[in-house]
C-alpha cells in the first residue's frame, strides 16, 4: 500500500500567495489598461466620492487574489497524491502563462495613469493581492 505524501503546511502557503499576489498585480495590470485602475482613489480632480473604476478594480483585484489562493492551495493539497490528472496540470499551467503574457504585454505599454498615482495603486494591489491569497489559502488549508 502506497503511502500519500504531503507537503509541509507553510511551503503550500507560501506558494498560494505567490501565485495569489502574481495573478492580483496580472488582474490589476489589464484593468488599468481598460480604464479600471486604483489609482482614482487618489485623484482629487474628480468631484465624485470614489470613482466607479476604482471600486470594481478593489473588488476584482480581491477576488482574484483570494479565490487563486484557494484553488492554489488546493491543488497543490491534491497534487502531491497524485489526484490531478496531467492533462490538467497542464491545462492549469497554460492558463497561467497566458494570464502573465497578457499582464506583461500591458506594462510595457505606455501607462495612462500618472507616475505616482500608479506607483501607489500598484504597492495597493500588491497588498491587497498578497493579503487576500493568504486568507484563501489560509481558509483552503483550514478546512482541509
Amino acid at each position: 500500500m502506497l503511502e500519500t505524501t504531503y507537503f509541509p503546511r507553510r511551503l503550500i502557503l507560501a506558494g498560494a500567495m505567490i501565485s495569489g499576489v502574481l495573478l492580483a498585480l496580472a488582474v490589476h495590470m489589464l484593468g488599468a489598461r481598460y480604464g479600471l485602475d486604483l489609482g482614482g482613489l487618489w485623484r482629487s480632480a474628480t468631484p465624485e466620492f470614489m470613482p466607479a473604476g476604482a471600486a470594481i478594480a478593489w473588488w476584482l483585484i480581491a477576488s482574484v487574489g483570494f479565490s487563486s489562493g484557494y484553488f492554489t492551495a488546493n491543488l497543490m493539497q491534491s497534487a502531491v497524491s497524485g489526484q490531478i490528472p496531467q492533462r490538467m496540470r497542464q491545462f492549469l499551467i497554460a492558463i497561467g502563462v497566458l494570464i502573465l503574457a497578457g499582464a506583461g504585454q500591458s506594462a510595457a505599454a505606455p501607462s495612462p495613469v500618472p507616475t505616482i498615482s500608479g506607483v501607489l495603486a500598484g504597492l495597493a494591489a500588491l497588498c491587497l493581492g498578497a493579503a487576500m491569497a493568504f486568507c484563501g489559502a489560509h481558509f483552503a488549508l483550514r478546512r482541509a
